[in-house]
């Protein structure tokens, strides 16, 4: 939930809409949206399935930010409680070495944290200090914000190179509006469409 607790899924999925109109619109006619309905982790199987079934290039997982529990703040927002942490903001971008194309998983992020940082997105760097515990992750790329993260059921399984995109974090509350505003998504469906373009090139 975000910080005014609305559901991250409407954050993705309004997100991954508009990234998908992008990349068609720049001639990837083949992009499509993969929803996969149930529970968290079964739906998780069901995605990476499809995908892998569908003989996709490239895989994108689109998600939303939060933080620790211990980071978690009270807040009411229209009259029902909620919490919020303004500490963190920033994108996040992951691969897991489990993939079988991790090199090519690692140079699309690159590819994807470029483009975000030229349009004025900074990432999130919190990932790397101690206090975030187990969330804790290794950077693989400091300049474009991509981390190492393995054991993740759509990094590891798919057979194409796939990338995990946290596009900001909707519990800090600046940052909340910021990400429901159509100029941001618009940055983001630019910054990954300019990734695919530049992915497709070099490949």
């Amino acid at each position: 939930m975000s910080a005014r607790n609305v559901p991250e899924f409407d954050f993705n999925l309004r997100l991954a809409k508009r990234i998908e109109e992008r990349l068609r619109s720049e001639g990837f006619v083949e992009a499509s949206l993969l929803v996969t309905e149930g529970k968290a982790r079964p739906s998780l199987f069901k995605r990476i399935v499809a995908a892998n079934h569908s003989r996709a290039r490239l895989f994108l997982s689109i998600h939303h930010d939060s933080v620790p529990d211990s980071f978690l703040e009270e807040w009411e927002f229209e009259g029902t409680k909620s919490h919020f942490s303004d500490r963190f903001s920033g994108y996040s971008l992951f691969v897991s070495h489990e993939n079988p194309q991790f090199n090519a998983s690692l140079m699309f992020g690159r590819l994807i944290g470029k483009q975000m940082k030229a349009q004025g997105l900074q990432y999130a760097h919190q990932y790397t200090q101690a206090f975030m515990g187990r969330y804790r992750r290794k950077l693989l790329d400091k300049n474009a914000g991509v981390y190492r993260y393995d054991h993740l059921v759509v990094l590891g399984w798919a057979r194409m190179p796939a990338v995990l995109l946290e596009a900001g974090s909707i519990i800090n509350r600046d940052e909340e509006l910021a990400m429901n505003s159509p100029e941001r998504q618009d940055m983001i469906s630019a910054a990954v469409a300019g990734a695919v373009k530049q992915f497709c090139d070099l490949r």
